[in-house]
Parts: structure tokens; C-alpha cells; sequence
């Protein structure tokens, strides 16, 4: 890089120069007329004193003048004058001519083009001058610079070597190899910048430089260069201590300054470390490469033994032994956590030697040096940490201070991530415990589950659920907290409670979402939460549904078609305002419906809709992929142990590989994902009519012994003859409540399932509740007698009235 400067420094440089002008002044000049039309040369008086001839020698002819021009110099002069012809330009050139006495002298030739009346070149007229006796006086001169310290050229105004000084003669070359020649195209010199250095000298008269290294003796010269009145000077000093001192001043400062960007960097890594395998990896990244060492193993203190908690760079074996024995008492890492004081080995042999017996365990570990450092926090020893070398290698003393300062923040570090973890897993734990632990075998629907926690760990709030109701009817509902963290996640147990607690009241979709926005609503502003609601029920093959928020349900019908219905969409649980719209479906039997939450679909490379859109094809690839091929290499996910392997039976089974498969194609394991996600997948079925048995019964005293005939009639059908003494009654009962203190219409129906179950229903509101009837009254023990047979019973609402069920098993022969 060219430097611009103020001067020479040397105090001889300006008497130095101006010798130099007083040679370059002493010169002759002759003029010359060249007829380019007829090619004859005329000159002045002065031109043979120039040239070294006698006025008879020449005869006027250009032919004669090219003799004179040295033969190597011949080529560039006619080149430089048929461009000066071509172009019109200025004939500017310098070379040597061979005078008659065998001498070699050199001359200096300008000249311009002349045109004629018909615009064509017809004259070129110049000047000439002899350059010898400059020469001659940089010879004088060289004999006052020759002694000088640093190298030494002089450089005329076309840019050619005119003197060069011993040193510079032991640096570059000998002076008849580099007089006459273009600064730049000596090779010595020749670097990037240079060229256009000496021209902004002496365009701007101002001194410049630029360093190079030069191949004579492989050192550093500092190029100054100098505008003269004619020309350039230049000085070569060596700078080469200098620039090792800068080097060694600059390494020394990029070295600190790598170190205090490694100890930012692993401050930054240290403090978003997690997790006890997140301090080793960053330990492993930022430390091993300040020291050049390539092995790491930081150790943790538990329950008063010492045990490796993450390694880098030591082989299988090593840590398999490790990891059966280990940390050996006695050892070097035992003796610096029980001293708190690092031990540093430089070598094997010095291990050998300071500690005898103890360099077995080292020696497996294929390393040549260590450092053995105690991580302390607040004066106690939490674990340790081993950093190796491959060879041997002696630490410094600042790089020992170094490595203790590091190891504090490994340890601190250290006891934020086992902290971390102690309350990771118990959060872990308490999660796992608010979600199903098993989905109940059902006739209805049969269900397979998956819950996948975040890339990070954190507690999610996303969760779901398979509610058995009356009459087979089951309710399927899955939900996210929004947020992340322990409150979140006690939220989300929460709302399964209250959805468990309100679907068993039998509330329908819209009251119970009401009552759910409520208790959310109750929490705070700062929570929110969405959910799907689906209700089916068997009997008529009709699944209601009511979101609040939540992404729309799959429906995968039997011939492989996907659809998403359109579910109302109404705001969240916590920001909606009842009532709540539901949607009715109508499911053909064998259909498939799939609940997810928006992690599930939602990532960084997608949006909702892509991802909702990957989940129909997936659903299409899986369906046909799960009912032949294993579960493929997925996420870690956490299966619905009812539904998990091992699979009970093949709709199980298939099921459950299908929730492998939609987990692969949406949530690779590979790929981070910042929000957890829940997804449900259920298969349908109907009650088959010959299963059910409907009646409408008339609002009289005689319904009672109508519903005892049916129920006698159908139970024969059925071959269910040891539950007609308890059936008749329980209908008996029901009916006559009914007559006696409802409203109608009234009507029995019999289902038959894994369960018989009775159902009487009637037009009215009123709740029927079982009251203590007295020894003395006659009444009032129908329900008593009810809940006494059934194994359980409850009421139920519906759109025009309510329903009181009853169920009994069936018996074991014709389960």
C-alpha cells in the first residue's frame, strides 16, 4: 500500500538532489527537421556535438540516422515514432546511438507532427539532447551517495533508472542491467502498487511509500518514494525489525483479542446453556481451540461420587471404563476437587514421575498433557473438568490463570444446568402426569395419541383427551395453553379437569365451551388457551364439533378422501364472548378424524396452511404405508400407552403407526422446532341397527307395562335373557317417573354394546335426583332401585328434553 510522506529523513537527502538537478541541467540541445514526404533530415549546428560526429558524417538522409540508433534500441524507436505518425501524438523516446570512436552514448528525443495543406503529416520537428553526460554526473553524485545507509535510484521523467547505488546494485542487480529500464519492470521491485505510487508523487509532488520484501536477501525494504524537479528518487530502507516488531505487536493483540472473544463467546454459550450436555458442548467448542488441546471431560459430583457428565475427543473404550469404574479414588481429578488446587501435567513421563501408579487410566486415554481443574462455586467443588493434548505440551503461566478463570464459569455454568435439569424433569414429570395415561378401550372410536414436547424441552400447555359418555357416545377433545412454562402447563391440567368434570355432566359442545371461557377468562388477561371439541355419538353417526381458536379437524373418509370441514371459527377460550357456534357432521362409518394443535402443523419453514396442506398429503401416504410397514424412524414422541406397542389388535396397531408416519412427514426428527404439539387420531364406528331398539311409549299408567313387554321381547332377541328380570325393572321404573312426574313425548330405547344400556326420555327439564324415601313411605324408591341394578345410570339433556340412562354389563358368554 502506497504511503504518502513528508520528506527524506535523511539530512543529506535535499544537497543530495540538488546535485542531482545540476547534473540533469548540464546538457546540450540540438533541433531536427524530418521531411516525412521525401525523407530528408535536417538539423542544427548542435545536433553533431550531441551525437558525437563531424558535420561531413552526415548526409541528410533518415536511413543514416537510423544507423546511428543502437541495434537493440532500433525496434522501440521506430514503434514510438510510427505511433507519434498514426496517431498525430507527441514522438517522445530515449535510447542509445553508437558514435564513430566505438562509444555508446545515450540521447533524449522529442518531437511533434507537422501537418500540410491537404491535412496529412508532412514535417516532424523536435528537439534532441544527450543524456551521457547526466549519466556522468549520477557518477558524481554516486560518489556522495554511494556511501549511504539505504539503497539509492534516480529516476527521469519517463520513469527510466538513471542511477543506482551500491546498495541498491547488491539488492536489485548490477547498474548496466537496470539504467535505462522502467522502475516497475525491474523484477525486484516490481509489486502491486508501485506504478501508480511513483505517479501520484509526482503528480502531486508530494512524497509516497510502499514496503516490499525483496528476493536477494529475503528482508524487508521500505520504498520512499521522492519527486524531484526531472524525475524520482527512490530509497530503499530496511524495515525489516520494524515490521517483525509490528508483527509480533499485531499477533500479540489478535491473539488477546481472539481470547477475549472466545471468553464473550463462551460467556454468551455458558449463560443460554441449559442442560449439563449444553456446558460441554460449549466448553468443547470455545476453550479446546484457545490452547490447541482436543480432549474434554467435565465431571459432575453426585451423591459424593464423581461421574462424567459429557466428553469430546477420547476414545469408546476409555469412556466405557470410565463410565463402568468411574472416577478411581485417589485420582488426579479426585485430588483436585477434595484440594480445590488444579494439577497441570505436562507430559506421561511426568505424570509417571510425580505421581506414581496413577498414569494407568490417563495412559487409555491415548492424551500426552493435562490439566486437571476443580469447578468451585462459592468455595464448593461441584464437578470437575479435564482438559488433554495429543502431545505434550507445557502451559504457560498466563495460560494456566487462563484456564482456571475459564473453569469458574464451566462451573457456574455447570450448577445452573443440573439445577436446570433437577427442575426440567420434575416439570417432565408433572406433564407427563397431567396428560392421558391411557386411552380407554372404546366401541365407538378407537384412538392413538401422540404428545411432542418442544426441540428445547420446555414445558408446553398443548394436551387432549378421549371422554367416554352415555350411549357409547364418546367425546374427543384437544387443546393448547398459549405460552410456554410451568404455569402454562398446570393451566393446561386445569382445563382437562374441567373438560372431564363438564363433558361427564353430559353438557352439550356450546354450554360446556362457555363454562371453559369462563375459568379461562378467570386466570388472567395473560391467558389464553384454544381447544376442539368433537362429540360422536354411534348410534346416529352425527360428530358435533365446537373450536374456540383452534386449527380445523382432518375427516378421512372411508374411500382415502380428505377433507377439513368448516368448523366455526370463534375466538379463543379467555377472549370469546358466548354462546359459542357448533357444527354438525355426518360420519360414515370406519371414518377417520384427526385433532391436532397448531405445533403441529406450524413451524419456521411453514405456515399454517402449508402445513396443514403437508398434513392431508401425509394422511394420504400414511394411510396406506401404516397397514403394512413398521413405524419409521420419528421424532421422540410420547405415545398413548393404551394405544402404544404393543398393539392390542390390528386397528391399533394400524393406528398407531399412523400417528409415526404423520409425525415423520411434519416433524422430522432432525428438525428444531420451538412449540410443542398434540395430535389425536380416532377411527369411528356406528352401532349397527340391529344393535338398537327404539319405542315411543304413550303418557299413561300403561307405558310402564308397554316398556316391560319390549324390553322382555328384545332381550329374548338378543339372547340377553339374564338381564330381563333387572331390565324389566329398571324400564318399569323409569317409565312410571316419567308418566308420573314429567311430560312426554316418552320413548325406550335398548342399545346393545359392550354394555346393554337402557334409556327412557321425556320432554321435560327437571333432573330427577334420588331421594332417602322413609320406612313408612310407599314411594320414592324407583331411582334407589335404579342406580342399585345399574352399574351406572345418569341423565343426560337434549334438544327437546332429557334422557335417563342406565347400563348394565353384559354377561361374560356373550361379551
Amino acid at each position: 500500500m502506497a504511503t504518502q510522506e513528508p520528506g527524506p529523513s535523511s539530512a543529506t537527502q535535499p544537497d543530495d538532489a540538488h546535485l542531482l538537478q545540476q547534473a540533469l541541467d548540464a546538457v546540450r540541445v540540438g533541433a531536427w527537421n524530418w521531411d516525412i514526404r521525401t525523407g530528408d533530415l535536417t538539423w542544427d549546428k548542435e545536433m553533431p556535438l550531441v551525437l558525437g560526429i563531424g558535420p561531413d558524417v552526415f548526409d541528410g538522409r533518415i536511413e543514416t540516422w537510423r544507423s546511428l540508433i543502437h541495434p537493440d534500441d532500433l525496434p522501440v524507436v521506430l514503434a514510438q515514432a510510427e505511433h507519434a505518425l498514426r496517431e498525430g501524438a507527441e514522438y517522445n523516446t530515449k535510447h542509445r546511438v553508437r558514435r564513430p570512436d566505438g562509444t555508446v552514448g545515450w540521447v533524449a528525443v522529442r518531437g511533434r507532427i507537422v501537418v500540410g495543406e491537404d491535412g496529412a503529416p508532412a514535417h516532424m520537428v523536435g528537439r534532441l539532447w544527450e543524456t551521457t553526460e547526466s549519466l556522468a554526473a549520477l557518477d558524481s553524485v554516486g560518489r556522495a551517495l554511494r556511501h549511504m545507509s539505504d539503497g539509492f535510484l534516480a529516476v527521469d521523467a519517463d520513469w527510466r533508472v538513471l542511477y543506482v547505488n551500491g546498495l541498491a546494485e547488491r539488492l536489485l542487480g548490477p547498474s548496466r542491467e537496470l539504467v535505462g529500464r522502467t522502475l516497475w519492470d525491474i523484477p525486484e521491485v516490481s509489486a502491486p502498487g508501485l506504478e501508480s505510487g511513483c505517479r501520484q508523487a509526482v503528480a502531486d509532488r508530494r512524497p509516497t511509500g510502499l514496503d516490499l520484501r525483496l528476493p536477494a536477501d529475503g528482508r524487508w525494504y521500505h520504498l520512499r518514494l521522492i519527486p524531484v524537479p526531472d524525475g524520482l528518487t527512490v530509497y530503499l530502507t530496511d524495515v525489516t525489525e520494524r515490521r517483525q516488531l509490528e508483527e509480533e505487536r499485531l499477533a500479540a493483540e489478535h491473539a488477546a483479542a481472539e481470547r477475549a472473544a472466545r471468553i464473550g463467546e463462551l460467556t454468551t454459550a455458558l449463560a443460554e446453556a441449559l442442560t449439563a450436555e449444553d456446558v460441554v458442548a460449549a466448553a468443547a467448542e470455545r476453550v479446546l481451540p484457545l490452547f490447541g488441546a482436543t480432549g474434554l471431560i467435565v465431571q459432575a459430583r453426585e451423591g459424593g461420587r464423581v461421574q462424567p457428565v459429557g466428553s469430546v475427543g477420547y476414545p469408546r473404550a476409555f469412556l466405557d471404563q470410565l463410565a463402568r469404574g468411574g472416577i478411581p479414588a485417589g485420582s488426579l481429578s479426585e485430588l483436585a476437587l477434595q484440594d480445590g488446587i488444579p494439577r497441570f501435567i505436562a507430559s506421561l513421563e511426568e505424570m509417571e514421575a510425580d505421581y506414581p501408579g496413577m498414569s494407568g487410566l490417563p495412559s487409555m486415554s491415548g492424551k500426552q498433557a493435562w490439566a486437571f481443574l476443580p469447578l468451585m462455586v462459592s468455595g464448593r467443588a461441584v464437578g470437575g473438568c479435564v482438559v488433554s493434548f495429543d502431545r505434550p505440551r507445557r502451559l504457560t503461566g498466563e495460560e494456566r490463570t487462563l484456564l482456571v478463570a475459564l473453569s469458574g464459569l464451566v462451573a457456574q455454568a455447570l450448577e445452573r444446568a443440573r439445577q436446570y435439569d433437577a427442575e426440567h424433569g420434575r416439570a417432565q414429570a408433572l406433564q407427563r402426569g397431567l396428560l392421558p395415561r391411557a386411552l380407554p378401550s372404546l366401541p365407538a372410536v378407537a384412538a392413538a395419541a401422540r404428545y411432542l414436547p418442544a426441540s428445547e424441552g420446555t414445558l408446553g400447555g398443548d394436551w387432549y383427551d378421549v371422554i367416554p359418555l352415555s350411549a357409547d357416545r364418546v367425546a374427543l377433545v384437544i387443546g393448547d395453553v398459549m405460552g410456554h412454562g410451568l404455569p402454562e402447563a398446570a393451566t393446561m391440567g386445569r382445563l382437562r379437569t374441567a373438560v372431564h368434570t363438564l363433558a361427564g355432566l353430559e353438557l352439550p359442545p356450546d354450554e360446556l365451551f362457555s363454562h371453559l371461557n369462563d375459568l379461562v377468562s378467570e386466570l388472567g388477561d395473560d391467558f389464553y388457551a384454544t381447544c376442539l371439541y368433537a362429540l360422536y355419538d354411534p348410534a346416529s353417526g352425527l360428530c358435533t364439533f365446537a373450536g374456540a381458536g383452534h386449527p380445523p379437524p382432518a375427516v378421512v373418509h372411508p374411500d382415502g378422501t380428505v377433507h377439513f370441514p368448516d368448523v366455526a371459527a370463534n375466538p379463543p377460550l379467555g377472549a370469546a364472548t358466548p354462546p359459542f357456534e357448533t357444527t354438525e357432521l355426518k360420519l360414515p362409518e370406519g371414518s377417520l378424524l384427526v385433532l391436532y394443535t397448531d405445533g403441529f402443523v406450524e413451524s419456521a419453514r411453514r405456515d399454517i396452511d402449508s402445513g396443514i396442506e403437508q398434513l392431508a398429503k401425509a394422511l394420504t401416504v400414511g394411510l396406506d404405508g401404516a397397514r403394512d410397514k413398521g413405524p419409521a424412524e420419528v421424532r421422540e414422541a410420547s405415545p398413548s400407552p393404551e394405544c402404544g406397542a404393543p398393539h392390542r389388535h390390528s386397528e391399533a396397531g394400524h393406528l398407531d403407526r399412523l400417528c409415526d408416519s404423520l409425525v415423520s412427514a411434519l416433524l422430522p426428527a432432525q428438525e428444531e422446532t420451538n412449540d410443542d404439539a398434540a395430535l389425536l387420531v380416532a377411527r369411528t364406528h356406528t352401532l349397527a341397527a340391529e344393535d338398537m331398539a327404539t319405542w315411543p311409549l304413550p303418557e299413561d299408567p300403561v307405558a310402564a307395562s308397554l316398556a316391560r313387554d319390549h324390553v322382555r321381547h328384545q332381550l329374548a332377541e338378543w339372547q340377553l335373557d339374564d338381564l330381563v328380570m333387572t331390565t324389566e325393572l329398571i324400564a318399569s321404573e323409569l317409565v312410571g317417573n316419567v308418566v308420573r312426574h314429567a311430560k312426554g313425548p316418552v320413548r325406550l330405547r335398548l342399545l346393545r354394546s359392550r354394555t346393554l344400556i337402557c334409556e327412557v326420555s321425556d320432554g321435560s327439564l327437571t333432573t330427577p335426583r334420588i331421594r332417602r324415601a322413609l320406612d313408612t313411605d310407599e314411594g320414592g324408591r324407583g331411582l334407589q332401585l335404579v342406580a342399585a341394578l345399574s352399574h351406572r345410570w345418569g341423565t343426560r339433556y337434549t334438544s327437546d328434553g332429557k334422557c335417563i340412562w342406565t347400563e348394565q354389563p353384559l354377561p361374560e358368554a356373550v361379551r
